[in-house]
């Protein structure tokens, strides 16, 4: 069996190599200067089986073609058209020979034939040397088909000009040096069905290819491009002649996908509209490849309106002027050649070069049949006139005849190509693809007869452009749905489902978050520091800033009320430096009290720095200035308490009172709490320093200002103190309560101690409990009552004697005072 197959291939190929062909009248040759090759499938092998051994085949007695004739008719015409121009290649004829390719891989005899030098076929030898029949091809139609047969063709650099091979393998120039085409590659094809689905907002879309070159190569294009755009391919499939396509198309409807690219050829494509009708698949979006985008026969399928809608891609149609005349010419001439050469024709009939079926169909039926790669196979063969036409440095009037013409010298001329072409710009890129110029067609089916209507363009010369008008299509404004899930709505970031990005649950970015569709829909980007956002935002707002300000109603109040106490402090100075040696200043603590004005006084300062925008020195000073003076000045008032308890309550200790006079006991104490204190203070401001803070926190939309509280040990330790001091001032006061009026000031401490208590317990509760800028405000209007708390218990009193009360501050009056006290005691 093996060895008569293989005796049955060899004589199919002596018999075309070497068979003598009859071509003056035939419409498979003609003769010329340079020959040409073309493959058409005039007839079509409907189902293929496996070989494992090599067989020829006689394509007239399979299926006959109406669309593969007409190719075939497309081809002839371009050859006399060109023979026939006066600046085209001039007086230079071309000639052709064509063969029926109706298999993917019994039709080897008519390459043999086409790379043939004087009737045989020689190993590798040099290019410059080498001769082969023709000097370009044109063909096969079908993916499969050229790759089957391309590596014999490129192996001599003969130039394979394809009309209907779209696989993006075929731009491998590694792998098919010689092969240039005349139509968009899958690639192309796959971009635009991806600008298809975004026109649309579909990401939910299944892929339906056949088991050839074709349909795999398109599969793994649609694969690849789909990433990083959204779309998801929800699933896929590549379809045998043999496949179950009812239980295909029910897993399709089942994961509720509506869009399904069919990428195949027509024999697969019916097979899926006709399942899509048997199994009553209703209401998708069929996107249909080139290959089937115009198939007539399929549009008159009965049922085929209930499917949905039919968006078809293809090359952008252009008439062949000229075509339906020649074809009209060719029929008249068949018929009498028919007439009168049957005997003759039949005697003719060779390898792949026999069309019974060709005479039956008539001039109109041809005309009318599918001519979406008619203009290709006319750009095609004129851009091998224009390459040749370069080789033979034609000019307007002739070509240089007997220059020497090598296919590869034409493939170099084919690569450099450039040259308007009824409306189109022919040249080649890298790859030797062409500039895609496609259209988007929909198919009326709902009409009788259907027809179909171009909705949308899709160029890439001169520039990129996509359009679709949308109010051609049946549904307009309302497009048919097909996601996995339903957009998030703004402020809504993506949680995935499954394995499928398109799938997820929507999920409302909190506060401070924002999510950006273009950048990452599954996130919830945090706001930077400086800004903002609401719950749900899709972008941050800036937050203003925020500080307390001098120029502000409160601000400008307390800022008034430490003036005033700063002027007020500076004339009780006055008063009581008038009144230095007065027995009330002796009283009030002679040089003491002086010192305890001057405190006050450098307190008052630190509260200007409260206002304007904070910095490290604002901060350090409106905290330090007031934090040390003041407690200074509270504890020159415990000393004082203190001494008084000294000279009246520990007379019967003359030792103990001695000492304190001898050795200026309150001079003493005073300066070695305050150089002890200082030390603190400077430790403190080095250590935990008190510095700018920026609040985030605190409001949603600000950045507050303000100073930062120092550790919480450190200040711990210097609130003790003063708090300590005063109740030490506090507890000596209440222990001289029986004292002479004029040395009591019990009243008076207490009072202004007690005072400054309730003030800072009420501003420390403030401060835990409210965040705002008016907090940095109570602080200063703290330290303003603390310091005025002392002024007016303890100095006004003292001054408005020395001002209004004169009699009062005298000796006599003071030593009276005294007197009475000690009366008062004997008498107890």
């Amino acid at each position: 069996m093996l060895l008569n197959r293989i005796y049955n291939f060899l004589l199919g190929f002596t018999c075309c190599v070497f068979c003598k062909v009859f071509c003056s009248s035939s419409e498979f040759s003609s003769d010329g200067d340079f020959l040409l090759g073309g493959l058409f499938p005039v007839h079509e092998v409907e189902h293929a089986t496996p070989l494992f051994s090599p067989e020829s085949i006689k394509c007239f007695r399979h299926t006959f073609s109406e669309s593969g004739y007409q190719m075939f008719q497309v081809m002839r015409f371009a050859v006399e058209e060109i023979n026939n121009s006066p600046t085209l290649l001039p007086n230079v004829s071309l000639g052709y020979e064509i063969f029926d390719h109706c298999s993917d891989n019994k039709n080897f005899p008519s390459v043999f034939s086409f790379i043939s030098q004087n009737g045989s076929i020689k190993p590798q030898g040099k290019l410059n040397t080498h001769q082969p029949k023709v000097i370009a091809l044109t063909g096969p139609y079908g993916s499969t088909r050229t790759i089957t047969i391309a590596p014999l063709a490129t192996m001599d650099l003969i130039p394979m000009v394809n009309y209907g091979a779209t696989s993006y393998t075929l731009s491998d120039k590694l792998r098919y040096p010689s092969f240039v085409r005349a139509v968009p590659s899958n690639k192309d094809l796959i971009e635009m069905i991806l600008y298809i689905m975004k026109w649309f907002g579909w990401n939910w879309v299944a892929f339906l290819g056949g088991p050839d070159n074709y349909g795999e190569d398109g599969l793994q294009l649609f694969n690849k491009y789909i990433k990083n755009t959204g779309i998801c391919l929800g699933y896929q499939e590549a379809l045998s002649q043999n496949a179950n396509y009812s239980l295909t198309l029910k897993r399709i409807d089942k994961l509720n996908i509506n869009v399904i690219v069919v990428f195949a050829v027509p024999q697969y494509a019916k097979n899926v509209i006709k399942a899509a009708i048997a199994n009553n698949i209703r209401d998708k979006v069929w996107i249909a490849s080139e290959t089937w985008s115009m198939n007539r026969q399929l549009q008159r399928e009965p049922g085929i309106k209930t499917i949905g809608t039919v968006l078809g891609i293809r090359e952008r149609l252009l008439s062949i002027p000229g075509f339906n005349e020649f074809i009209n010419k060719t029929k008249e001439t068949t018929k009498i050649y028919t007439n009168d050469n049957v005997e003759s024709e039949i005697q003719t009939k060779t390898c792949n070069q026999d069309c019974e079926n060709c005479t039956l169909l008539t001039a109109e039926e041809m005309i009318h049949e599918n001519s979406t790669l008619s203009f290709a196979i006319y750009t095609a063969i004129y851009t091998i006139a224009h390459a040749l036409h370069k080789v033979l440095q034609c000019d307007i009037k002739e070509c240089l005849k007997n220059t020497t013409v090598k296919p590869y010298m034409l493939l170099g001329e084919i690569k450099k190509l450039d040259f308007p072409f009824h409306g189109r710009q022919v040249k080649y890129d890298g790859n030797g693809d062409p500039a895609v110029s496609y259209a988007v067609v929909q198919w009326h089916i709902e009409t009788h007869p259907p027809w179909i209507e171009m909705v949308g363009t899709y160029d890439t010369y001169p520039e990129m452009t996509f359009t679709i008008n949308n109010s051609l299509l049946p549904w307009r404004n309302n497009v048919p749905f097909s996601n996995c899930s339903v957009e998030c709505k703004a402020g809504f970031s993506r949680q995935p489902v499954g394995y499928h990005d398109c799938c997820f649950l929507c999920k409302i970015c909190p506060q401070n978050t924002y999510v950006n569709d273009s950048r990452d829909p599954y996130t919830c980007l945090p706001c930077a520091e400086s800004e903002w956002s609401d719950e749900g935002s899709t972008t941050c707002q800036q937050r203003s800033v925020v500080y307390l300000q001098g120029t502000e109603i409160a601000s400008i109040a307390v800022i008034l009320s430490a003036i005033c106490l700063f002027i007020f402090l500076i004339i009780m100075f006055i008063v009581f430096a008038q009144n230095y040696n007065t027995p009330v200043v002796r009283s009030a603590g002679g040089n003491l009290s002086f010192l305890m004005l001057v405190c006050l006084i450098l307190s008052c300062i630190g509260m200007f720095f409260f206002f304007g925008e904070p910095t490290s020195v604002r901060c350090r000073m409106r905290s330090s200035l007031y934090a040390y003076f003041y407690t200074v000045c509270l504890f020159c008032l415990t000393v004082r308490s203190f001494q008084i308890v000294c000279v009246f309550k520990m007379a019967e200790f003359p030792n103990v009172h001695r000492l304190w006079v001898k050795y200026n006991g309150q001079w003493v104490f005073v300066t070695s709490f305050s150089v002890f204190y200082l030390i603190a203070c400077v430790f403190w401001s080095t250590i935990s320093p008190t510095k700018l803070f920026r609040d985030f926190f605190s409001f949603k939309d600000q950045i507050l200002l303000t100073c930062e509280m120092a550790h919480v040990v450190t200040v711990s330790i210097l609130l003790f103190i003063t708090f300590f001091l005063g109740f030490l001032s506090i507890l000596f006061s209440y222990m001289t309560r029986d004292l002479p009026k004029n040395y009591n000031e019990s009243k008076s401490i207490t009072f202004s101690v007690i005072l400054n208590y309730i003030i800072w317990v009420v501003y420390y509760i403030a401060y835990i409990f409210i965040k705002s800028k008016y907090v940095m405000l109570l602080n200063a209007l703290a330290q303003v009552l603390s310091i005025y708390a002392i002024l007016f218990s303890y100095f006004v009193p003292k001054c408005y004697i020395m001002l209004f009360q004169s009699k009062k501050n005298t000796a006599a009056y003071f030593q009276s005072s005294i007197q009475n006290y000690t009366q008062t005691i004997s008498r107890s």
